[in-house]
């Protein structure tokens, strides 16, 4: 059922899942901390691995590249398997890569235990959102999804910055072994409290390249791409950017975003469900804001301080709101495979935003990364606007009842889901 009664006639949307939705969230944050954690252990890593600290960066590299290669073929090998297994399999890939990078002392085999680990990273980003749908009534998708992707944020903002810390008191080897252990647990949380869907059969699945071509689902990936170039010509400079403006204390400008990412996806959680299209357009007009400000007061300490709580918080719950809107055109069934095209074009946007602004700091200096930021931004937010009919509809929560995507069963034409029919059948009986 999804709903509750609670007086004759009147029906209530029946509380979240929050055992399995945590469990998710937290197979989130085990996946960036996995991915991110060398990043700040090159310097005790290299001795231990005999190699110089810019081969162990590497190590992040290379389960990027990994993640974005393997996100789609992956997914689409395993599309016809129980979802269940799937994930506990990906997870106990985790334990194991994790394991390796804590025994190995040879850079070669710790190279290719992360390799494995960003096979695992692809193919968990492409269900996460998915699977967060399909627990949960179709007027409840936006929040569940959000509680799922606080996980990453949780990550960024407090796991990375633990783990490193953890890794300086008690040693990057114990601080591996550890997420190999919370691996381990987590698939046992997974067995007990996540519900097992079905796989689609061979019969019945739309070809990856009809998915992607579903009504609203190109202008969702372009808005994906945009919005993540543009962050990332900024963030990833954001160190040079905070010295030119007089303010040496780069921790403290990414502890100030951190922190107010917790902040944005919080919020996105409240109003996703209601009022998805105008929260994404406050959100990246928000954005766009903080660029304009930036490029005008570029030497004012205070200015980036404040920019940067004001962009955490707007960048924060983005990912939520446009994954949501994934989910809402592809349907619940389709949703593995948007997710996977969508991980491809978001790890796109993160290589292409960095190159970018690599190239524009060395030619132009810091001052033109949020010039460069924010017609960027600008596209992504022009993008939404555009998208109305299908990507990012107004009244998104009733039309998203009345028809939640295409059903893969049926070649791609729009219809109302089985699920979601049942659903609403049970929403208008009298309790």
């Amino acid at each position: 059922m999804s709903t509750a009664p609670m007086a004759e006639g009147t029906v209530v949307p029946a509380p979240l899942p929050w055992s399995g939705l945590l469990a998710l969230s937290t197979a989130a944050f085990t996946a960036v901390v996995t991915e991110l954690l060398p990043a700040g252990l090159l310097p005790r890593m290299a001795p231990a691995l005999g190699v110089p600290e810019s081969r162990v960066g590497f190590l992040v590299t290379g389960y990027a590249v990994a993640s974005v290669a393997a996100a789609i073929p992956v997914t689409a090998l395993l599309r016809g398997l129980p979802r269940r297994p799937v994930l506990m399999g990906a997870l106990l890939g985790f334990a194991l890569s994790n394991a390796v990078v804590a025994l190995s002392s040879s850079y070669g085999v710790t190279f290719a235990a992360r390799l494995v680990a960003g096979v695992m990273g692809g193919t968990l980003w492409a269900m996460l959102a998915g699977y967060a749908a399909r627990m949960v009534p179709t007027e409840r998708r936006g929040r569940a999804i959000a509680v799922v992707l606080a996980g990453i944020t949780l990550a960024l903002s407090l796991g990375v910055p633990a783990g490193t810390g953890l890794a300086r008191l008690v040693g990057w080897r114990t601080a591996f072994g550890l997420l190999a252990g919370v691996a381990v647990l987590l698939v046992g949380w997974v067995r007990w409290r996540v519900p097992d869907f079905p796989g689609e059969e061979r019969g019945t699945r739309t070809p990856l390249a009809r998915v992607a071509m579903l009504p609203g689902t190109p202008v969702i990936l372009s808005v994906t791409f945009f919005l993540l170039l543009g962050h990332q010509v900024m963030y990833t400079y954001v160190a040079p950017f905070a010295a030119q403006a007089g303010f040496g204390r780069t921790d403290v400008v990414l502890l100030v975003f951190g922190a107010s990412t917790v902040a944005g996806i919080w919020a996105t959680g409240l109003l996703v469900d209601r009022w998805l299209r105008g929260t994404l357009l406050g959100a990246l007009a928000l954005c766009a804001a903080v660029m304009l400000a930036l490029g005008r007061y570029a030497e004012a300490p205070a200015v980036l301080l404040v920019s940067a709580a004001l962009w955490g918080a707007a960048f924060g719950g983005a990912p939520t709101l446009i994954q949501t809107a994934l989910v809402d055109a592809s349907g619940p069934a389709a949703a593995d495979v948007a997710t996977s095209l969508q991980t491809t074009v978001y790890n796109a946007g993160i290589a292409g935003g960095s190159l970018a602004g690599g190239v524009v700091l060395e030619d132009l200096g810091a001052g033109a990364l949020p010039w460069t930021a924010l017609p960027l931004t600008g596209l992504a937010l022009t993008a939404v606007v555009v998208g109305r009919r299908h990507a990012f509809p107004p009244a998104r929560a009733r039309r998203a009842r009345e028809r939640p995507g295409p059903d893969v069963r049926h070649a791609g034409r729009p219809t109302l889901d089985v699920e979601d029919r049942s659903e609403d059948e049970e929403s208008r009986t009298p309790c």
